[in-house]
């Protein structure tokens, strides 16, 4: 485990604001699930996420980022994905370890805190075609909202190049 200090939701929105990303973030009470996060939909517009932080038996770990009420197949979807085998959830010491964040806060700005490139991060091709993403700002007591262009340009910037594929049914 390394000793760096996880970015804070201030940090990632310095970050969006030095890539002039326009973002606009609102504060709620704590939603650890989607079903928690269902109550504020008619105030916040656009795609919302559910994102799965799972690894492969090499243990190459991705996060799949995709529409909340979507389906991913989890026996298939490694074929898809690029994995070495089959997926499995990433345990939360390494969710913490690599992007920062705890169960019940996972979320693709998570790609602020992989400055080793330790995850491949995958945003489903029908979650991106929402003009607008929402995702936790590294905290599951807001929801920042981006557009879906810039959310690639964001994990870019971090240096990542994410997979847009169809992971969803």
């Amino acid at each position: 485990m390394t000793d760096v200090t996880p970015k804070t939701a201030d940090d990632l929105f310095t970050f969006l604001d030095g890539l002039g990303i326009k973002h606009s973030t609102k504060t709620h009470a704590p939603v650890f699930t989607v079903a928690e996060s269902v109550a504020l939909r008619d105030e916040i517009p656009g795609g919302h996420t559910k994102n799965l932080f799972v690894k492969d038996k090499k243990d190459q770990f991705f996060l799949l980022t995709v529409e909340e009420n979507a389906a991913v197949d989890l026996k298939t979807v490694h074929t898809l994905i690029g994995a070495a085998s089959k997926v499995s959830f990433g345990k939360p010491e390494k969710l913490l370890e690599y992007l920062g964040v705890l169960p019940g806060s996972v979320t693709a700005f998570g790609a602020i805190n992989d400055g080793g490139g330790n995850v491949t991060f995958v945003l489903d091709a029908d979650l991106m075609k929402e003009e607008i993403i929402n995702c936790h700002p590294l905290s599951n007591d807001a929801t920042t909202s981006i557009g879906s262009a810039d959310l690639v340009r964001f994990m870019e910037a971090t240096g990542h190049k994410p997979l847009v594929l169809k992971v969803t049914s």
